[in-house]
């Protein structure tokens, strides 16, 4: 396998502190990350895409992280399972239900990643999808490394935030995305109702976007929400 191991990794947990800040951190090392709150999120993202491993917390509100496992391993998804609970017999617990590790909170991020890696190497490299790029417009944006380059190969500063939300459109080219969606897109489950917030972001990104000679990338459906009209390749 080679050295920068990677993938698309979902976030489970209600404790928005922590998944922002595993979602950021993970982010950082090159994964692809995607977040949940409860077991209705999970489904959600299960529907649309895969994911090469699942962070999920024990302890959530309705379905259980134990119920949440199984359902997991059944599709053969790996689980890295993480819980304030870490007792022998909860760790014990946990891997019979089969997750792939257990680690108990509070945890270093630096050990949380080692064991992320950990598991992706023990299934070998076909277990990891290869991640292509983005191609619109001249601009080619890589989400494995989160970084976008103009046609001159100029590398365009986005932020976190500008990150994901260039994620979110790139993912479904011509969909028209409400602001809701796109906040869930964005900020997870537990986003407020930030509307204005949303309208800023996507004006940040739309001037990071403009080209003299290009026509609209990111298009305003009045009342509605946002539409990316610019044709997606992936290479």
């Amino acid at each position: 396998m080679p050295p920068s191991i990677t993938g698309t990794v979902l976030v489970v947990e209600d404790d928005v502190s922590v998944r922002d800040a595993v979602n950021e951190f993970l982010s950082q090392h090159g994964f692809i990350v995607h977040v949940a709150g409860n077991g209705q999120v999970v489904d959600r993202h299960l529907s649309e895409r895969t994911y090469n491993l699942v962070i999920l917390d024990l302890m959530l509100p309705g379905e259980d992280g134990l119920s949440i496992c199984r359902r997991l391993t059944a599709r053969g998804i790996p689980v890295l399972m993480v819980s304030a609970l870490g007792s022998t017999d909860d760790r014990i617990t946990g891997l019979n239900k089969g997750a792939s590790d257990y680690l108990a909170k509070p945890f270093e991020p630096r050990e949380l990643l080692a064991r992320v890696k950990a598991i992706l190497r023990r299934r070998g490299p076909d277990a990891i999808d290869p991640v292509p790029c983005y191609i619109f417009r001249g601009f080619r944006y890589d989400p494995a490394d989160a970084l976008l380059s103009d046609a001159n190969g100029n590398l365009v500063t986005l932020t976190a935030g500008e990150i994901r939300l260039l994620g979110a459109f790139l993912e479904r080219p011509g969909r028209l995305l409400s602001r809701d969606m796109l906040l869930d897109l964005t900020h997870g489950d537990h986003a407020g109702p930030f509307d204005r917030a949303i309208d800023l972001a996507v004006s940040r990104l739309r001037r990071k976007l403009k080209r003299a000679e290009a026509a609209a990338t990111i298009e305003t459906v009045r009342g509605l929400g946002y539409r990316f009209v610019a044709p997606v390749s992936r290479a």
